[in-house]
């Protein structure tokens, strides 16, 4: 009986969650907290926080760690881009943080990849599927041959590489999407 009981309620749990990630839900962007993730003031005026999907910004900095080089100028960026805009954010993922993991629109570009083909975010290999994979991949090998943004660094470290420094040397770090 209790397994029973669980298994129904997980069950509805994953078809709640795979529902809300296939979701397009509209709003108004009223915070952008770096390079990669935005507040959403939705219709139903509720707020949403954000992860642009499949890329990753270079970390702004925090009062517990320490920014990267181009962090700041992927978080101005993002706010010209979109700040106090309506956007469609496509829900990907739901992830780790209770964020939802999202392809932002604006005026039907595709902003996650605009950051990246600017130089001023990663293509997140590690999370990256499908059509976005190849698309965003891509924006990324041609900002990295002109140079563009942090690709003007001689060896710029990529965020995960600077949480994961971070975290050896026993400060907070936050794992992302």
């Amino acid at each position: 009986m209790i397994r029973t009981l669980f298994a129904a309620c997980l069950l509805t749990i994953l078809c709640a969650a795979d529902c809300l990630a296939a979701r397009t839900i509209e709003g108004v962007v009223r915070a952008v907290y770096d390079g990669d993730t935005v507040l959403l003031a939705t219709r139903q005026e509720s707020r949403l926080k954000v992860r642009l999907y499949g890329i990753d910004a270079p970390e702004t900095a925090k009062p517990d760690m320490p920014g990267q080089p181009f962090g700041a100028i992927a978080k101005r960026t993002l706010m010209y881009k979109i700040m106090g805009r309506q956007v469609a954010a496509e829900i990907v993922d739901i992830d780790q943080y209770h964020r939802s993991v999202a392809v932002i629109r604006y005026a039907g570009r595709d902003i996650n990849r605009e950051m990246v083909a600017e130089g001023l975010a990663w293509a997140y290999r590690q999370y990256l599927q499908g059509a976005y994979a190849s698309e965003y991949i891509g924006a990324e090998e041609r900002a990295r041959s002109k140079r563009s943004g942090l690709w003007r660094d001689i060896n710029p470290k990529s965020p995960w590489e600077f949480r994961h420094a971070l975290k050896g040397q026993g400060r907070k770090s936050h794992g992302r999407r």
